[in-house]
């Protein structure tokens, strides 16, 4: 069989890659969640992981914090999902990322390399540091440090 050029336009033209469509998922236990509790817990989240700082501890599971609320981890994602608009590494994430750009706009920690500031706000590894940082600011730690050192001159 010979090959056309209508045939190979065709192949070019399919996806590169198997991406499902997102299928939102209807937990039970959200429904069972009744609003005191959720208000109750989110408070409690607010207050641990915000407020007391938890999220600069790499070792802070969803696990552990469940445990200390005296609650299981599908209530504590509920929770979270429902009134954060995040899952619980996203809302980690985000707290250390504001906690990094406080830090690299702030004269004391001038000297400090990237890699401990990243480190002084919870992240274990660079490479997730560098991730996080580039997927919320939409720069490199770098290019943003350097950015603002250059405003205040």
């Amino acid at each position: 069989m010979r090959t056309t050029k209508k045939d190979i336009l065709q192949t070019r033209q399919k996806p590169l890659y198997n991406i499902r469509k997102y299928k939102e998922k209807k937990a039970i236990y959200r429904a069972t969640i009744g609003t005191d509790l959720a208000e109750e817990l989110y408070n409690q989240i607010f207050n641990i992981i915000i407020i007391e700082k938890k999220y600069k501890d790499p070792q802070y599971s969803a696990k552990y914090l469940a445990k200390l609320l005296k609650t299981n981890t599908s209530y504590l994602s509920a929770v979270i999902s429902s009134r954060f608009g995040m899952n619980y590494p996203s809302l980690l994430n985000d707290c250390r990322i504001k906690e990094v750009l406080r830090l690299l706009t702030d004269r004391c920690y001038k000297d400090k390399k990237i890699g401990e500031i990243a480190s002084i706000a919870g992240f274990t590894s660079r490479q997730s540091f560098y991730v996080a940082f580039y997927k919320h600011v939409g720069e490199p730690p770098n290019d943003y440090r350097k950015r603002f050192s250059d405003k205040k001159k």
